[in-house]
């Protein structure tokens, strides 16, 4: 046996030792490197071979092989001469770098072919079809897992053995006789499964036969198939003949926006028989408007009463059209056409319902309160809180801020949700009028009273919530009356002296600083102290100036119904508009804005932009656009809006140094969120 030492730890010594170590006339006496922590080093270590930093020791006695992989120490002189009168052979330089490459190129190969094995032998295991193949002698060489299912065998019984002795009957025998390819064979396997299966010849490039690979399948698999397309087809038959029963105008188009269905209903609405819709493009039926067929397969999703013109006698319809999306995939879309002197009745009628329950409904919940700013997360929190509780809520804020918003979500997070939601705006209804609506009246209690009396608005909104917006304008005498409601859960109706028992939970709104009220004797104390349990305060839209963007696409979504448009953003610079504005007139102001804006824009446009937004006071659109002002020669006025800014940049400006740089104590210190923070540094240059 060859007794060899290595001298060197790189990666080369690493691999060289793996090779020697598994031959079987070769003994590794020894790995000797400089460093402890060398590949070669701990390779060593860890198959039990001695190592070491001097090669002194492993010369006694010397090894008959010594390969020197580093240039230090040279061991050429330093060897002994054996007993034997030879010195043990020396292999350095560029020959022990050679044989590195060729061991290192050897591995690479080697792991290279046994990952191509190993996938090629989990494909064929992952497929569903069972595969088994025989090589010239008859002997199976494959036998996946699919055929083990199969035929009920394990691989490692059969692997090696006679094909017509494992597996009698198969017919590969055959087929390597002949070297005739059988296909679509049905057979039935000695464990009762039938198959149908296709037996192949393997040939050589001189075309000798060395081989027959099988693949087949349970052909269970194939008659369900066949099943399943008699299913389909009936069940297609069976959806036909409902569209073809129903009463709604429906039509169907494929992917690429090609009619390939209608119904009877349609042709009747449109006047238009199949041959002039089937097979055409989606816009062939429209006299007036654009097709939503179209514009669904274009953004896959759906949408809901768009009016048009349809067919030679232009009727005008609302439709509603929706993508057809499997698993993932986008078919095509349909839509059911509705006729619009159907729809008008149908509104009517909804109008007068609604004119019945206008005061009796709830419409809005939290989702659509837009806002993700400090102040506005914080107010929908309390909302929340309070919504859990039966006591009664003081929404504070400025006119156009949302107070009625939160009025609703608040009835509708609610355990009272499935009652009554009753709104009156106090401001709204003169003194002598609202106190008969909120409480009530007896029979002859005035001229013209109701014979039977009325009800007032809180017993109608008893068991559910009554919403009082406005109550700083409320008159002293319903103050009064007011009050005792709130103590007492009983009412008196006008002109009447039996109280009568209300279960209803008060929330109400005021844009009035009630304390300065309270001071000019305009609004009682102890009927603000039964008011304000769990006051909200509302924060206005220039205090939360980074929810605008979204607020803006909510606003923007909104318009796109109400207007039939389909306006997908707002531009960049747009915002920054909207952004330099302080909005008096908060959400409701913003509203009446996008609004204008979109009225400005073409109906192609899918975009808002700087230039559809009308003039706004005090912002940069308006001094881009507006009338230039004159001013006195050698007079240097600014704009309270200019004063405003600059006053704002130094002060922000010189809080972000005092924190030196720090934009989360700077936007503690300033009292606004991160976000508000990063738009302000961007907006005046600071940094």
């Amino acid at each position: 046996m060859e007794r060899f030492l290595i001298v060197g730890g790189d990666p080369g010594g690493a691999a060289l030792l793996r090779a020697l170590d598994q031959m079987d006339r070769v003994k590794v006496v020894g790995v000797v490197a400089s460093d402890p922590r060398a590949p070669a080093f701990v390779e060593a270590q860890n198959r039990g071979i001695p190592v070491g930093t001097d090669p002194e020791p492993f010369i006694h006695p010397l090894p008959d092989v010594i390969i020197q992989l580093s240039e230090q120490p040279d061991l050429a002189d330093l060897l002994p001469v054996r007993g034997d009168g030879k010195k043990p052979l020396l292999i350095v330089g560029a020959v022990s770098r050679v044989l590195v490459q060729l061991i290192e190129e050897k591995e690479k190969w080697f792991q290279a072919w046994r990952m191509g094995q190993g996938e090629l032998h989990t494909i064929i295991d992952s497929t569903h079809d069972g595969m088994i193949a025989v090589n010239r002698k008859g002997e199976i060489t494959l036998f996946n897992r699919s055929a083990e299912r199969l035929m009920g065998m394990k691989a490692r019984d059969v692997i090696g053995k006679p094909v017509t002795e494992a597996v009698p009957g198969t017919g590969l025998d055959r087929v390597l006789r002949t070297g005739r390819a059988e296909l679509n064979r049905q057979q039935e396997l000695p464990n009762g499964v039938k198959i149908v299966t296709n037996r192949v010849p393997v040939k050589d490039r001189s075309g000798r036969v060395i081989g027959v690979v099988a693949v087949f399948r349970d052909i269970t698999e194939v008659l369900a198939l066949t099943k399943q397309v008699t299913d389909l087809e009936s069940m297609k038959s069976l959806l036909q003949a409902i569209i073809d029963s129903s009463d709604e105008a429906i039509s169907v188009v494929d992917s690429k926006g090609i009619g390939i269905l209608i119904n009877p209903a349609y042709t009747r609405l449109t006047g238009l028989p199949p041959e002039e819709v089937i097979g055409k493009p989606a816009d062939a039926d429209i006299s007036e408007g654009e097709s939503m067929h179209m514009k669904v397969l274009k953004t896959r999703k759906p949408v809901r009463g768009v009016p048009m013109k349809v067919g030679p006698n232009r009727k005008d319809v609302v439709v509603n059209v929706a993508p057809i999306i499997v698993e993932g995939e986008l078919k095509g879309s349909v839509g059911i056409i509705h006729d619009m002197s159907e729809i008008k009745r149908l509104n009517r009628e909804l109008e007068r319902a609604r004119r019945i329950i206008r005061t009796l409904e709830a419409k809005y919940t939290f989702d659509d309160i837009i806002g993700e700013s400090e102040g506005m997360r914080m107010a929908i929190d309390q909302a929340r809180q309070a919504a859990r509780t039966r006591a009664t809520v003081l929404l504070r804020g400025e006119s156009g801020t949302g107070k009625e918003l939160f009025a609703h979500a608040i009835h509708n997070d609610s355990d009272r949700k499935f009652h009554q939601f009753v709104r009156v705006n106090c401001a709204a209804i003169s003194e002598s009028l609202l106190e008969s609506e909120l409480f009530g009246y007896e029979e002859g209690a005035f001229t013209g009273a109701r014979p039977g009396g009325k009800k007032g608005l809180f017993e109608e909104a008893s068991g559910g919530t009554i919403f009082l917006d406005e109550i700083g304008e409320l008159a002293p005498n319903i103050q009064a009356k007011l009050l005792r409601v709130l103590q007492e859960k009983e009412v008196i109706r006008v002109g009447g002296t039996r109280p009568i028992s209300v279960d209803v939970r008060v929330i109400a709104a005021t844009n009035v600083h009630l304390e300065k009220a309270i001071q000019e004797k305009r609004f009682r104390e102890d009927l603000y102290y039964r008011l304000n349990v769990l006051p909200i305060s509302i924060p206005p839209l220039r205090f939360r100036k980074e929810d605008l963007p979204l607020l803006a696409i909510h606003l923007i979504k909104k318009f796109n119904q109400e207007y039939g448009r389909n306006v997908e953003a707002i531009d960049d610079e747009a915002v920054r508009v909207l952004m330099d504005y302080d909005w008096p007139g908060n959400v409701r102001e913003l509203e009446n804005v996008l609004g204008r804006a979109m009225i400005n824009m073409n109906f192609s446009e899918r975009r808002m932009k700087r230039e559809h937004l009308p003039p706004l006071f005090g912002s940069a659109i308006n001094r881009a656009t507006g009338p230039e002002i004159s001013e006195e020669p050698g007079e240097d006025t600014e704009s309270l809006q200019e004063v405003l800014a600059r006053t704002e940049r130094e002060y922000i400006e010189r809080v972000y140094r005092a924190c030196r740089g720090n934009k989360t104590e700077t936007a503690r210190r300033l009292g606004i969120s991160v976000r508000n923070l990063y738009y302000k540094l961007e907006r005046y240059g600071i940094g």
